[in-house]
């Protein structure tokens, strides 16, 4: 088992009340998985990705990545498992504007402390797998959204994650360009055996690319299971 969310509540105090965001959350993802979590606006699903990302703690309940309990890890240990295991891509791209495609993708790899050559041959190998071998030396504002997003989904791949976690990552996209984008993240899964767990609000994107639907409302989980049993 790659990740298991044991018995997970997330409460958030706001004006001394407390606002219960998850509740009682149980989830197991093995490795390899592509799942896609699904929910309306205010149901827990960011919270919930940041949980797993590390970007947050619940206030209950127990995690375990490999087996290995994370939930008192202090700061140093979560900023390594983000740095060495997580992948994350946003929607809204988060790229540098005044650094080259291949300079974005290539900064978690200054932070691992990788020799300057070798990371942006590294990252040159990170955007030609996403086809943008030609696109290397442009910057954000020189290229589309759908390249954009491309280019944060390979900086996503280039410390060799065991999971990318990708928050509404085609919300901001045409339909054209975000089945690409999604087709995108299905052929690394395949191909890398990286699992992927993606935040979306599209149902035919999920159900299409997707192997399995994790459903949540109001903080709690209302579906898991494989996409195509879902009727829309």
């Amino acid at each position: 088992m790659l990740l298991e969310l044991k018995h997970i509540y997330k409460n958030y105090l706001q004006d001394k009340i407390v606002i219960p965001v998850l509740k009682d959350v149980n989830i197991s993802i093995d490795e390899g998985e592509y799942v896609a979590i699904m929910g309306p606006s205010g149901s827990g699903k960011t919270t919930l990705m940041n949980i797993i990302g590390c970007l947050d703690r619940p206030t209950k309940g127990e995690f375990l990545l490999e087996g290995e309990s994370i939930v008192n890890y202090n700061e140093n240990r979560l900023s390594d498992l983000r740095l060495n295991t997580l992948g994350f891509v946003f929607q809204s791209f988060n790229l540098l504007p005044k650094q080259t495609a291949l300079d974005n993708v290539a900064l978690p790899l200054s932070y691992a402390g990788v020799p300057v050559k070798k990371r942006k041959e590294i990252a040159f190998q990170a955007l030609k797998r996403v086809g943008l071998a030609e696109r290397v030396h442009f910057r954000p504002s020189q290229l589309s959204g759908g390249q954009q997003q491309r280019v944060a989904i390979a900086r996503a791949l280039v410390n060799n994650p065991k999971i990318i976690l990708a928050d509404e990552p085609v919300a901001a996209l045409d339909p054209v360009t975000a089945k690409q984008v999604m087709s995108d993240f299905k052929k690394i899964n395949q191909e890398m055996n990286i699992t992927i767990l993606i935040n979306i609000h599209h149902v035919e994107l999920a159900l299409a690319y997707a192997d399995r639907i994790i459903g949540i409302r109001a903080g709690k989980i209302v579906y898991d299971g494989p996409s195509e049993n879902v009727t829309q």
